[in-house]
């Protein structure tokens, strides 16, 4: 794995999504709010992107940004049937229904609305949809089978369920911070590649058995205490976030052996960095690792931790040897 790795970049980018608070302990402001529905005086400045469609004779434009206008309804968005990238992120939706006749929609994002479900009728191409920032609570009704990454960060999801690994077989990239999620159980998506669960409630990861092309783990700020539930199936995972964590045994981390391509492993803030020499006791336990709370390992560290670990090696085959000859 390259120094200045695509980790870095999902790390920046989770700090950032990790600051939305997700809509808990908001005041009720729906007292009623004012209806203000998209209407056809809006959409020519909405609408861009002229593109052929069907037999390629005919021309229609395919994006829509109606973001932050204070929209209350797009039921007008149905009748835009070819439109292929869609924004209305940004303001005061509960539904998202007249998306589903936009069946060439590619590209959605309604990010920071009211909606309490992400459930659409299956889109066939849809590829990227964000529902951050909203109040779903379920991850039930996501059935769109070209689907590639799918942001659920900040909202009120207890549990995973209904994720379909034959419907979903595309999805790579699962976001879902700052919810309520207690386990990690319901994910069985064989092709999923990232998966980021921090700020949520875990306290132990289990049944991740099924990840077999999982590459990024992120699990920043939950209140894991205990390293298992990491089984050999996790055999392209190379990164993994435990900052912000209850960790306090450094010998957790033996558990993490079985992983063949593990390569960086963040471990700020947790209370069993307060043991001296960290930094080599893990690459004792982890030799093939790379890099640690974001810094590589230097050639030095790399001698030192090889000395250590041979030395302690010959220090428990002398005390076999001793054994051994006692009982004779």
């Amino acid at each position: 794995m390259s120094e200045g790795s695509d980790f870095d970049e999902e790390e920046m980018a989770a700090e950032e999504e990790e600051k939305q608070e997700g809509g808990e302990g908001e005041a009720e402001e729906e007292e009623k709010l004012p209806e203000n529905s998209l209407t056809q005086d809006m959409i020519p400045e909405c609408l861009s992107l002229l593109c052929k469609i069907g037999n390629g004779l005919a021309h229609a434009y395919v994006r829509l940004d109606a973001h932050e206008r204070e929209l209350t309804d797009i039921e007008l968005l149905k009748n835009f049937i070819h439109v292929r990238y869609v924004d209305v992120s940004g303001n005061l939706l509960k539904d998202l229904s007249p998306l589903n006749n936009l069946t060439h929609l590619l590209s959605l994002q309604a990010n920071k609305n009211n909606l309490a479900t992400a459930k659409l009728d299956s889109l066939p191409y849809l590829q990227i949809a964000d529902f951050s920032g909203n109040k779903i609570t379920t991850t039930e009704g996501i059935e769109h089978p070209m689907l590639t990454k799918l942001s659920l960060n900040s909202n009120l999801i207890t549990e995973i369920s209904s994720l379909s690994p034959k419907t979903l077989s595309n999805l790579h990239t699962l976001e879902l911070r700052g919810n309520k999620l207690e386990s990690t159980r319901g994910l069985y998506l064989p092709n999923l590649k990232n998966l980021y669960l921090a700020g949520n409630l875990l306290k132990q990861v289990e049944d991740l058995d099924k990840l077999e092309s999982l590459t990024t783990l992120h699990l920043r700020d939950n209140q894991i205490d205990k390293l298992d539930g990491f089984p050999p199936s996790l055999k392209k995972l190379q990164y993994i976030n435990f900052r912000g964590n209850n960790i306090t045994d450094l010998k957790e981390i033996t558990k993490l052996v079985n992983l063949p391509f593990l390569r960086a492993l963040v471990m700020n803030d947790n209370p069993c960095l307060e043991e001296d020499g960290y930094r080599i006791e893990i690459l004792i336990i982890l030799r093939r690792l790379e890099r640690l709370d974001k810094e590589e390992y230097s050639e030095e560290e790399r001698a030192e931790a090889e000395d250590i670990y041979e030395q302690r090696r010959q220090e428990e085959l002398m005390k076999g040897e001793e054994g051994e000859n006692e009982d004779d």
